[in-house]
This record gives structure tokens, sequence and C-alpha cells, in this order.
């Protein structure tokens, strides 16, 4: 029995897999990809500015559905994922994956590739959506009681409960965008209750503070409007 009558995506396979056709067509339109590691041939992530771009192989027809993810600061929490649209069309889906990660805007991107839906995801971002569902996540968690007096505490500032918290090794991670892992971050560590220390990650020669209850907050403003 000849497999390929089967194979909704002949073009793909003939590639090399999805990874492989979508890097080779990239080139072609004078584009690049950076696929981040996959568990499957099936979907592809790519690196960009405005979060990881993933493209899914439907298996009941031929179809590529795209989506994208913000991810937790250093990958360690899951993040908040968007379907923003699905074609059939290989050649469409490699010039939107393109644009996308060269920047074009979320009106050009819309008036361009009519598949890409993405009043929801632009206007989430627009009202801070992901950054207010994390803190909530957080507040509600269990796994993260320990931090639950810290995240309030931190929340009540109308400065920095506009950040995107994370927690890494048990301390607070702020971050300034939830799109971009390497903007102006901050951490804040409570050894012990009323007792805080503070880092700023990604500079270089920071290292560990004991901040002052009382400094606390005015410290972090400072810290994360620091270049």
């Amino acid at each position: 029995m000849d497999t390929r009558r089967n194979d909704p995506y002949p073009d793909v396979t003939a590639a090399g897999g999805l990874v492989s056709a979508l890097g080779k067509a990239a080139k072609l339109v004078m584009g690049e990809i950076w696929p981040v590691p996959s568990p499957t041939d099936d979907i592809i992530g790519i690196e960009t500015a405005r979060g990881i771009l993933s493209v899914v192989l439907a298996t009941e027809e031929r179809l590529f559905r795209v989506r994208v993810h913000i991810p937790g600061i250093l990958w360690e929490t899951p993040g908040f994922t968007w379907e923003i649209g699905s074609t059939d069309e290989f050649g469409l889906l490699v010039e939107a994956v393109v644009a996308w990660r060269q920047g074009v805007p979320f009106d050009g991107l819309a008036a361009r590739f009519t598949f890409l839906e993405l009043e929801g995801f632009a206007r989430a971002l627009d009202e801070g959506e992901p950054t207010s569902l994390q803190w909530a996540g957080l507040l509600s968690a269990e796994f993260h009681r320990k931090q639950w007096n810290l995240l309030r505490r931190l929340r009540t500032d109308e400065v920095l409960r506009n950040m995107f918290p994370t927690i890494t090794h048990g301390a607070v991670r702020l971050c300034a965008d939830p799109l971009v892992r390497t903007s102006r971050q901050v951490m804040v560590y409570e050894p012990e209750e009323d007792r805080y220390e503070v880092i700023r990650p990604g500079v270089s020669g920071a290292d560990w503070v004991e901040v002052p209850t009382g400094d606390l907050i005015a410290h972090l403003r400072a810290a994360m409007n620091q270049e």
C-alpha cells in the first residue's frame, strides 16, 4: 500500500519534515527561522520578538495551525498560548511566519494574511491580560504559597503590578515585557519574614543585596527603571 496517497503534506514530507521544509522555504523569501526543540516533527516553534510562533500540522486534514506562545521566564512556567489562525497553503504560511518574525505590525499582518486572527491576541497584550492572569495564577497556586505574602505586597504597587511575575528557585522574578525574555528584570527573595534580598539578572557583576523592608518597593522600582 502506498502510504504517500494518504499523506496530506507530501511537500513537507519530501522536504524532510516540517522543520526542514519551513527552513528551506523561508530562505527563498529572504527570511530566517530559529526553531526551538520539539518532541515531534508535527510541530515547530520559532523564536521571535513577539513570543514563540508555532506551527502545528492537523492530522485529519491538510491544515497548518498557527499559535503564538508567551513563555514564562526561563521556560519555568507554562505561559500563555493563543490560536491565531490556520491555512492549507504552505507558501502563504511561510510568508506569514517570516513577516511575523521580521516584526511587521499586527494591522499589516492582518491585512496581508487574512487567515490570521490577531484582534484577540493584540487586544490581550494591550490590556495586559498575560500579566494579570499570571499574577492571579501564582496567587492561587498552592505550590507557591510561601511566596504569597511577597507577591501580594508587590502587586499592591501600581508600577510593579504591571510587571510580568514568575517564581524562580523560590524568588519572585519581575520582567518588564513578557514577550522579551531579555527585557529588564529584577528578582526578590524573602529568606525569612520581612527580610529581602534583590538581584538584577543578566547584569554584569550583579549580586544579591539585602534591602530593608521599608525600602523594598522603591528599590525594585528603581531597578526596573535602569537600562
